[in-house]
């Protein structure tokens, strides 16, 4: 007789609703940033249609998370960061009714959206609460979705209730919600002497635990070994990407092109959900090594030369041109300058990256660069089969190698073997 055993219906219940409830705060992040931007930016005639777009193109990020998160919980239902992932979506989606734009519309005409002043402060509670869970709770957790030993518990508490009561000092400060702007709504003006205390001590609380939750994820990945030590190279790839979106739009932002500015937002920004997704549904996880050097490379390459551009821009049209700053001729000198840097400092930046980062690579470079010098002064074939070995068994560590070399003149082939 057999025995077919069924788990429990709550828990078949709770897996299959899991879905649709992520799928339902994606939806519901998208109509966030929809409805924002009907009410606040799309009237406001003071802004031209290009920053219009702008502000449409950087709220990508937001639903990108609020997406990510969506698809983990779908087919990683156990895993909480898929759910940290819709909340931090939905909170930044929210924090779009707090951004400059609505702030313009609500101070000209307060009336007009009575709503929006409310949507305003959940708006900055939005922000906040996003910050926290992506520097704390995701730093935590990731990539299991559980705490790397119960020590780590008291930390996880901590942060807990710090974002609890920064939150609270948030949303309820009595006042003026911004400069110029009305009254906040919810504000409790009989606390707000104790809210403000609240809010700053939660402050100081989250930046003590942000080094601390980082420290706990340089700690798993010095313990991790195969698959989980990949996923947390992706999400140390995520941040890479970040930190450099970050300092090239500082240069973009000096050039003063525009229209870079929010591509580079969306990509940078993008980079850590995409990378939290990939790491966690394990999807292409061993190609990271790869990425992540040429990220690097061609990342902080764009960065240096970008910022050797903007330098001769500025300096050699100040030196031509010291009323305007401007000049054709510093252009063409900064272009031409960048043109001759990027072999060199390219070169320069690999092998430095490889030194740090891929020391296997590095090594295995410099053994075989050693070879090839040897190999201009060696003439005795036993010993060079013996180092050719010795190279390649040190480079590519295979567990045999074999050795064939043409026929000696009495027709008995020359075969050498080195195996582990």
């Amino acid at each position: 007789m057999t025995v077919a055993l069924r788990p429990p219906r709550r828990n078949d219940t709770g897996s299959s609703l899991a879905p649709w409830v992520a799928w339902g705060l994606c939806l519901l992040a998208a109509a966030l940033e929809i409805v924002a931007f009907l009410l606040f930016t799309l009237p406001n005639q003071a802004l031209p249609a290009a920053e219009k777009a702008a502000s449409v193109v950087e709220t990508i990020p937001f639903l990108v998370f609020a997406t990510v998160g969506a698809v983990i919980v779908s087919r990683r239902p156990g895993n909480v960061i898929g759910w940290l992932c819709c909340a931090i979506g939905l909170c930044l989606s929210l924090s779009v009714f707090g951004s400059n734009d609505a702030a313009t519309t609500l101070a000209a005409d307060p009336d007009r959206v009575p709503a929006g002043l409310i949507l305003m402060a959940f708006g900055d509670l939005g922000f906040t609460l996003s910050l926290g869970l992506l520097f704390t709770f995701v730093l935590l957790l990731f990539p299991t979705g559980r705490l790397l030993s119960r020590r780590w518990r008291p930390v996880a508490w901590t942060a807990g209730a710090a974002l609890a009561a920064l939150a609270a000092g948030t949303l309820f400060q009595p006042g003026p919600m911004g400069p110029g702007l009305p009254v906040n709504p919810v504000g409790i003006k009989a606390a707000g002497e104790a809210l403000g205390r609240l809010q700053g001590a939660a402050g100081v609380v989250i930046a003590v635990l942000v080094p601390a939750c980082l420290a706990s994820l340089v700690v798993r990945f010095r313990r991790a070994r195969g698959a989980e030590r990949q996923q947390l190279k992706w999400f140390g790839f995520g941040g890479v990407v970040l930190v450099l979106g970050v300092m090239l739009g500082v240069v973009i932002e000096r050039l003063q092109a525009p229209l870079l500015g929010p591509a580079l937002f969306v990509a940078a920004v993008s980079a850590v959900p995409t990378a939290i997704g990939v790491a966690v549904l394990r999807a292409g996880l061993y190609e990271i090594d790869r990425l992540l050097n040429r990220t690097l490379v061609y990342g902080l390459l764009t960065v240096l030369l970008g910022a050797v551009y903007a330098a001769g821009v500025v300096a050699v049209g100040r030196l031509l041109d010291p009323a305007d700053g401007q000049s054709e001729l510093a252009v063409a000198a900064s272009t031409l300058a960048v043109a001759a840097l990027f072999q060199p400092a390219r070169r320069r930046i690999q092998a430095a990256v490889d030194r740090r980062f891929n020391r296997r690579r590095y090594d295995a470079a410099r053994t075989v660069e050693a070879f090839s010098r040897r190999l201009r002064d060696e003439v005795e074939l036993d010993t060079l089969s013996a180092e050719l070995l010795a190279v390649v068994d040190q480079t590519m560590q295979p567990t045999a190698v074999w050795l064939w070399l043409q026929p000696s003149p009495q027709g008995r082939p020359h075969r050498e073997s080195r195996g582990n």
